[in-house]
């Protein structure tokens, strides 16, 4: 009877070991997937020289390729950002307090005296880390910054660096 009671609970070690790291690969598949995303919407602000709306714009590359990823997570965004509330409008609204966007976009501008018009971008996106049998645990956000592009796109406002 003892012998049945002690492998009863060796074998609920070893279930709880196996959830942990199977939630282990799910959120570190998930933190990978929110990197090369983010590093592609970086890539495509930086080869477009910044951010520009309209059908031939980045902001419509950026979602057809977010659509063609699957990209459905939405989330909240810093006031003085400015977002995509739908992947099929190519164009960037400023945030509003409480709306849920795809991904937001903030411009910065670096111009220094030698340089007097340069500006950088910073980029948020969302994702959830969800597991196959208990579903959407939390929501997390990926940030990145563009290089320091020389005579951006002046779509949107910047936001002084100091």
């Amino acid at each position: 009877m003892r012998q049945a009671i002690g492998t009863t609970w060796i074998l609920q070690l070893v279930i709880i070991f196996m959830l942990i790291f199977v939630a282990f690969l799910a959120l570190s598949i998930n933190y990978t997937k929110a990197f090369k995303i983010k590093n592609d919407v970086v890539t495509m602000i930086e080869k477009y020289e910044g951010v520009s709306d309209g059908e031939d714009g980045s902001v419509s590359i950026i979602n057809n390729y977010l659509r063609y990823n699957n990209y459905t997570v939405m989330g909240s965004c810093e006031t003085g950002d400015y977002g995509v509330q739908n992947l099929d409008d190519p164009v960037l609204r400023p945030v509003q307090a409480g709306e849920k966007y795809f991904y937001c976009v903030r411009k910065i501008s670096t111009s220094t005296d030698a340089l007097e018009d340069r500006a950088k971008y910073n980029v948020r996106l969302f994702f959830k880390f969800s597991l196959p049998v208990i579903g959407n645990i939390f929501t997390f956000q990926v940030e990145g910054t563009t290089i320091n592009l020389t005579h951006p796109v002046n779509d949107i406002p910047e936001v002084y660096e100091g």
